[in-house]
């Protein structure tokens, strides 16, 4: 049974937990504190470390520093088996689904008692969630939804005395929300311990006891909920630099948005998967800047626009030519290029040169017709972007995949620049990328934008929103629930945007 708070003993306890990744200093000293009874809404940022610390409590990441203890006892780092048999379990917030087992199979594996018994104990538990799943049905046809419901079960069958949920309602519908509200308010009077992550601060004043708000690494603020409000949270987000009068980075207003001319790109009503509802125009020579924390719909609307995924309505003009629903080669030949967020998976060929990799979209081009490009051409193209990028290699030849990060990247921004587009999107451009690397992306942006193109800049960096864009919109649920001209971008007006707090003072009426 779960420890009552009363005696004194955490549930849970993290204490003076730091960890790095190479030169990324993830984890400051973190020392948090769980008691039975409580249910603690954990906040912070894209990047704030919330799902690092989730993994090394979950043994999943190994702690460079620090101890994790479950009832007062200090727990083996990397034992995940070891966490889970103690009495802890993380819904996550991607459902990890086998496609080809039932639902049942997928809920009860990892057991060691009779199926028997254990479908016994879910019949009960579905009897008291209310939540209709066909337990013979194959999990590949399970929605995003379902799924969630399948991880959520896990959890409760594991009779857990600590369970941690990351962005649990992002899928569930409202009735199924409050459905899982109700459980956790029973969890909470059998006096387990509930960590519950979220961006939607209205939900922290439905559901929890006490809040921790994370940023940059350490858990600045730590309260009872009832000494908090929407604003207080929201401040609490923010750097302790930023004010809610301080103007944008000190760039002149800027005309660029070019709106004595006609929008290079149209959407209209456009919707996808992960987004609907989009109006948006974009300008040649204008940086628009899409704000929004992970899950929002931004990457879902850059994949759309290039083809990769299905457009669902709406329509997606170029120039005047309706291109809505183009593959991604249409969308190539029309004048779009996509920089994706994760570069390693779908951005470059490790293993080939730096030349292959910086031509490589011009390939079987429409107007060139070709699968190979003469060597002349490779080299010119690649050395003109070499030189101007200041990419570091050995030769052209050198392997992508053993150069540094920030040149890695600039390789990418290249191959997408080398065919000559109207329409760049730039997902995440200086992720995981360092300083000086992230100066010369700069760099690049601001170049671009002085030749004309239209760039859709995409960033969970709040800063880098900022310094770049000359307009932003903020996207939250897949909509667009914001729109800011140069003169009205503030930190503290975007954070309320992506983190959907309305009611409170902005400063942009109408905003």
């Amino acid at each position: 049974m779960p420890v009552n708070a009363s005696a004194g003993i955490p549930l849970l306890s993290v204490d003076n937990i730091f960890k790095s990744f190479g030169q990324n200093n993830v984890l400051k000293g973190v020392t948090l504190n769980l008691y039975g009874g409580e249910t603690i809404a954990l906040i912070g940022g894209n990047g704030a470390g919330k799902s690092t610390l989730m993994k090394i409590i979950m043994g999943i990441h190994q702690a460079d520093s620090g101890t994790v203890s479950l009832s007062g006892k200090v727990v083996s780092a990397n034992k995940t088996a070891q966490i889970l048999s103690s009495g802890i379990y993380m819904v996550p917030q991607e459902p990890c689904i086998f496609p080809h087992m039932t639902v049942e199979e997928n809920i009860i594996i990892g057991f060691n008692e009779k199926r028997s018994v254990l479908h016994e104990r879910l019949l009960e538990l579905l009897d008291l969630t209310s939540w209709y799943l066909d337990l013979t049905r194959s999990a590949s046809t399970l929605s995003i939804a379902e799924q969630s419901l399948v991880e959520i079960l896990r959890g409760l069958l594991r009779d857990a005395n600590v369970i941690i949920f990351d962005e649990p309602t992002s899928a569930l519908t409202i009735d199924e929300t409050k459905v899982l509200f109700r459980i956790i308010e029973t969890l909470k009077a059998q006096k387990r311990g509930i960590i519950y992550i979220t961006h939607r601060l209205n939900e922290v004043f439905q559901i929890a006891t006490n809040v921790a708000i994370m940023r940059d690494g350490v858990i600045t603020i730590e309260s009872d909920v009832s000494n908090f409000n929407q604003e207080m949270l929201l401040k609490g987000l923010l750097p302790e630099t930023v004010s809610g009068d301080t103007k944008t980075s000190g760039q002149e207003e800027t005309s660029s948005r070019r709106r004595d001319g006609k929008p290079v790109m149209e959407l209209r009503g456009y919707s996808g998967y992960g987004f609907s509802g989009i109006n948006l125009d974009i300008y040649r020579g204008e940086i628009l800047g899409i704000a929004g924390i992970v899950g929002a719909g931004r990457t879902e609307l850059a994949s759309t626009i290039f083809g990769k995924d299905k457009v669902l309505s709406g329509t997606c003009t170029l120039d005047g030519v309706d291109i809505t629903g183009c593959s991604t080669r249409q969308a190539l030949n029309a004048g779009i290029n996509y920089v994706p967020e994760d570069r390693h998976l779908n951005g470059l060929f490790k293993m080939t040169g730096v030349n292959a990799n910086t031509t490589s979209a011009l390939l079987n081009k429409e107007e060139t017709g070709r699968f190979f490009l003469n060597r002349k051409s490779e080299y010119a193209i690649t050395q003109e972007y070499m030189d101007g990028f200041r990419i570091k290699a050995d030769s052209q030849n050198q392997a992508a995949g053993t150069l540094s990060g920030g040149n890695q990247q600039k390789i990418v921004i290249a191959r997408s620049l080398s065919t000559k587009p109207k329409v760049v999107i730039l997902d995440e451009p200086t992720r995981g990328i360092d300083a000086g690397a992230r100066q010369d992306v700069y760099a690049i942006i601001e170049k671009l934008k002085k030749q004309g193109v239209a760039i859709i800049l995409i960033s969970s960096d709040m800063e880098e929103i900022i310094k770049l864009s000359d307009r932003v919109v903020t996207v939250y649920h897949g909509k667009i629930n914001g729109h800011f001209d140069r003169s009205e971008i503030t930190e503290d007006r975007l954070t309320a945007k992506i983190f959907g707090v309305s009611g409170i003072e902005t400063g942009v009426d109408g905003k």
